[in-house]
C-alpha cells in the first residue's frame, strides 16, 4: 500500500504542474493534452509488459528498481528549463517554449515507462497472499493506496508555489520509499518458507516450464472473453476517473465558479478520499453480500456514478462549490468500487499465475482512455470551454455499466477445485 501510493506522488505532481507551466511559459491546455495522451499511453504499454514480468519475478526488486528510477527522473524534471535554455541559448521566447515541451515529454515518458512497473508486482504479491474468497474486501483495502497517494500529492503539490518544488518534493519522498520497500517487502510465500495458498490449484503446478506458461498465457488471457470485457469496461471507467485527475485542478480554476488553487487540491484530494471509502465499501459488499460476484457490484457503482455525474451537469453556474463538492465526493465514491474491482475479477479469473498479465492487459486497454481525456479533452477546452464535462463523463459512465452487465453471471474464479472439472471458466 504505502510502496505503490508513493508511485502516484511522484505521477500526479504533473497535473498540478500543469497551471503554472501554462502561466509562467504560456503552454496551451492542447500540448498539454496531447502529452498526456502520449504517456498515457506509454504508461498503459508499460502496464502490460510488466504485468508479464511481474509473474515471473521477484515482487520486491521489480517494485523498488521502479520506483527508484521515478524518482531520478522527477529530479531531473526541475532542471527541465535549465535543459531547454543550454539547447536553445535563451530561457524565453517560441523556441525555447518547444524545446522545454519536448523535454517535459521525454521525461514524462521515462517516468510512464517505470511507472509501469508499480502495480504489476502488488497485484501479483496480493494473488499469492490472499484466498480468492477474500481478495475482494483486500484488494479493496490495498487499492486505497491509488487514492492515498493522489490525495497527498494534491494536498502537497496545492501548497507548493514554485513548479520546481512540484517535482523535487515528491522525488525526495520517493527516494525515501525506496529504501522503506527494500527494508520490509518479501516476495511470494514460497520466497520465504511458507505454503502457498490452499484450493488455487492450477494447470501449470504440475508443469511450469516456459511452454506450458505461454499455453496458459494464450488460454486464460488473451483467449478470455470475460478478460476482454473486463478491458473495455475498464476503458470507460478511466476516462471518467482521468477527466477528474489530470483536468480538475484546471478545470476547478478556470471553470464558471474558479476555485483557488489550495480550494481545488483539497477539493480532488477529497474527490480521492471519497474514493478510498468507495474501493473499501465495494470489496466489502462484493465478499459478503454478492457472494465474491464483483461484476454485479461494478454495474449498480457505474450507474450511480453516471447519476452523479449528470447532477454535477445540472447544478446552476452559481451554485455553492460545496454543493459541487458534495457531488463530486459521491462520484469518487462509487466509480473507484469498478476502478479496484475489475483488477479483482480479472485476477480471480486468470489465477494467481496469470493474475498480472490478464491485469497488464486490461491496464493496456483503460489507458487507450487518454487519447480521450488528453489530446482530445485539452482540444475541446481549448474550442468549446468546460461547460459540458460532466455530461460526456455521465455518458460514458452509462456504456460502461452496460458492457460490465454482460458478465453478471459469470463463476467466482478459474482455479481447479476438486469438485469441479478442469475447464477454462465459462458461464453458468
Amino acid at each position: 500500500m504505502l510502496g505503490y501510493a508513493i508511485f502516484y506522488i511522484v505521477r500526479k505532481n504533473w497535473s498540478f504542474a500543469m497551471p503554472k507551466l501554462s502561466e509562467e511559459f504560456g503552454i496551451t491546455n492542447t500540448s498539454f493534452g496531447i502529452i498526456l495522451t502520449l504517456v498515457g499511453l506509454i504508461y498503459g504499454v508499460s502496464k502490460f509488459v510488466n504485468g508479464f514480468i511481474a509473474d515471473r519475478s521477484n515482487a520486491r526488486w521489480h517494485l523498488a528498481i521502479g520506483l527508484a528510477a521515478c524518482a531520478v527522473i522527477n529530479f531531473i524534471f526541475g532542471f527541465s528549463a535549465d535543459i531547454s535554455h543550454w539547447f536553445t541559448g535563451s530561457a524565453s521566447g517560441p523556441d525555447f517554449v518547444n524545446v522545454l515541451i519536448i523535454v517535459f515529454a521525454v521525461l514524462l515518458i521515462l517516468n510512464n515507462i517505470f511507472q509501469g512497473a508499480g502495480f504489476a508486482p502488488c497485484n501479483h504479491l496480493m494473488t499469492h497472499w490472499v484466498p480468492p474468497e477474500q481478495l475482494a474486501t483486500k484488494m479493496s483495502i490495498w487499492n486505497t493506496s491509488h487514492s492515498i497517494g493522489a490525495f497527498f500529492a494534491s494536498v502537497i503539490c496545492g501548497y507548493l508555489t514554485d513548479w520546481k518544488l512540484l517535482f523535487w518534493i515528491p522525488a525526495i519522498v520517493a527516494s525515501v520509499g525506496v529504501i522503506f520497500i527494500i527494508a520490509t517487502l518479501r516476495d511470494t510465500p514460497k520466497s520465504v518458507g511458507l505454503p502457498e495458498l490452499p484450493d488455487t490449484k492450477t494447470a501449470l503446478d504440475s508443469d511450469d516450464s516456459p511452454a506450458a506458461y505461454k499455453a496458459y498465457i494464450r488460454k486464460h488471457v488473451f483467449g478470455s472473453r470475460i478478460i476482454w470485457t473486463l478491458a473495455i469496461t475498464d476503458l470507460f471507467v478511466y476516462i471518467v476517473r482521468f477527466a477528474v485527475l489530470d483536468w480538475g485542478p484546471t478545470f476547478l480554476q478556470k471553470g464558471a465558479n474558479p476555485l483557488s488553487p489550495q480550494l481545488a487540491g483539497w477539493t480532488v484530494g477529497i474527490f480521492e478520499v471519497a474514493g478510498c471509502l468507495g474501493m473499501l465499501t465495494a470489496g466489502w459488499v462484493t465478499d459478503h453480500l454478492f457472494h465474491g460476484k464483483a461484476q454485479r457490484v461494478c454495474f449498480i457503482e457505474m450507474l450511480l456514478t453516471a447519476a452523479c455525474l449528470l447532477a454535477l451537469w445540472l447544478l446552476p453556474k452559481d451554485a455553492n462549490p460545496v454543493l459541487m463538492l458534495v457531488m463530486m465526493v459521491l462520484a469518487g465514491f462509487f466509480l473507484y468500487g469498478p476502478q479496484a474491482l475489475l483488477g479483482v475479477t480479472a485476477s480471480n479469473q486468470a489465477t494467481k499465475k496469470a493474475a498480472s498479465s490478464a491485469v497488464g492487459l486490461i491496464g493496456l486497454c483503460s489507458y487507450g482512455s487518454v487519447i480521450f481525456t488528453g489530446a482530445g479533452l485539452g482540444w475541446y477546452s481549448d474550442h468549446f470551454g468546460w461547460d459540458d464535462l460532466f455530461l460526456l463523463m455521465s455518458i460514458v459512465a452509462v456504456i460502461g455499466g452496460l458492457i460490465i452487465l454482460t458478465l453478471w453471471n459469470i463463476k467466482g474464479d478459474g482455479y481447479i477445485h476438486d469438485d469441479a472439472p478442469s475447464t477454462e471458466n465459462t458461464e453458468k
